[in-house]
């Protein structure tokens, strides 16, 4: 059975993006690119709400002007199976299928058929499914945006603290699973 894991870099006090949209996460040092890099190549599947799934679309065609740690990236995520939970798309890029309806039951059937790590990506997908999400992955960035979108779209779950881990110079990465 496999693990359902939220995982998103977010400001000091809990925001993904800002109030215009600019994620935190848009430009990660290279320790960070590595440590996700890292992560998207050996997770099992990517569950994505639409705006995530956008962000991310951006590693489906090459850019000339990549580094050797991109273009690994992108291999990654393209080989990465994914299931996009959007209502309002009418069709995903190569690798991905689009779920419409009854998120719940795919991403059930997702954990209970894969083995290893899903990666679920979107605060109000996360929230939606939070009884499934096996562990939350709350990377800190040294930034305070003071509004946006917020890591939890709605009250936050019961947690309980596993581990902390310092990932790269300005980010550390807290764990906490469902208490």
């Amino acid at each position: 059975m496999a693990k359902l894991v939220y995982g998103l870099s977010q400001s000091l006090d809990g925001f993904i993006a800002s109030p215009t949209g600019d994620l935190v996460f848009a430009e990660p040092d290279p320790a960070l690119f590595h440590h996700f890099y890292e992560w998207v190549r050996d997770v099992s599947a990517g569950v994505y709400g639409r705006r995530m799934y956008e962000v991310m679309a951006y590693w489906d065609e090459d850019q000339p002007d990549w580094t050797p740690e991109q273009r690994d990236f992108a291999a990654a995520w393209r080989r990465q199976p994914k299931w996009v939970a959007s209502r309002t798309l009418k069709s995903v890029g190569p690798n991905a299928t689009l779920v419409a309806e009854d998120v719940e039951t795919v991403v059930a059937g997702l954990k209970a058929r894969l083995d290893g790590e899903i990666e679920i990506a979107g605060a109000e997908l996360a929230h939606s499914l939070a009884h499934l999400v096996d562990e939350y992955r709350l990377y800190f960035r040294p930034v305070v945006l003071g509004a946006g979108l917020p890591f939890f779209a709605g009250p936050r779950p019961p947690l309980r603290f596993v581990s902390s881990q310092r990932i790269a110079a300005d980010t550390v990465r807290l764990t906490y699973v469902p208490a």
